[in-house]
């Protein structure tokens, strides 16, 4: 009888404790909590390093167009040079025994004028030749001759007669050598040398 009672006091409990089990609500899940964004600080200092970021870039950017463009410039004052010495220093030629201006060598004059006229400051000398047939007191007299003609047409058309210095050369100085009409019609000529103010040519 006693053990029917334990039993029964057992069954009892274990019904309350499993009641009392089923009636018990499930915790709450935990909020996920966000994680802290960038605060404005953070932002405008971003910010900022990117704008003086973009500065410098656009710095470099015209630094490196502005030494393009010199670069650029100096090339072409240097062309402008070259060919302005190109046309200085081109030969004139002459015909046999003559020391007349030929109507296809006047274009070469004609092209140191406006060089001339454009840098003041040059001065050049006209150096007469000739071929090798004649004496040579002869010929020292035809270069002279020569170098004369190419001077006096040049201050016909406006160059200073102090700018410009003649010398003759005679038959001394051939540039081509032989004994016939192809070497004689290169050697009788007038050569031009700048003799001041060569250094800052500049196109007309």
């Amino acid at each position: 009888m006693r053990i029917q009672r334990i039993a029964a006091l057992t069954l009892a409990v274990a019904g309350v404790v499993t009641l009392d089990a089923c009636h018990k609500k499930p915790a709450p899940a935990p909020t996920p909590v966000a994680a802290p964004g960038p605060n404005q600080d953070s932002i405008n200092a971003a910010r900022e390093r990117q704008r003086i970021a973009d500065s410098i870039a656009a710095a470099q950017r015209r630094a490196a167009d502005s030494a393009a463009a010199a670069r650029s410039a100096a090339d072409a004052a240097a062309r402008a040079a070259e060919q302005a010495r190109t046309a200085l220093t081109a030969m004139v030629h002459f015909d046999y025994d003559k020391s007349d201006i030929r109507a296809e060598d006047q274009q070469i004059l004609d092209a140191k004028v406006p060089v001339l006229q454009a840098n003041p400051s040059v001065t050049i000398r006209v150096a007469g030749h000739t071929d090798e047939r004649g004496s040579d007191e002869y010929n020292l007299a035809l270069g002279q001759r020569r170098a004369a003609a190419v001077k006096a047409y040049l201050v016909q058309h406006g160059i200073a007669d102090s700018r410009i210095e003649t010398i003759s050369y005679g038959e001394e100085r051939p540039i081509a050598q032989g004994h016939d009409e192809s070497a004689w019609s290169q050697n009788r000529r007038a050569e031009f040398e700048i003799t001041a103010g060569g250094q800052t040519l500049k196109a007309p």
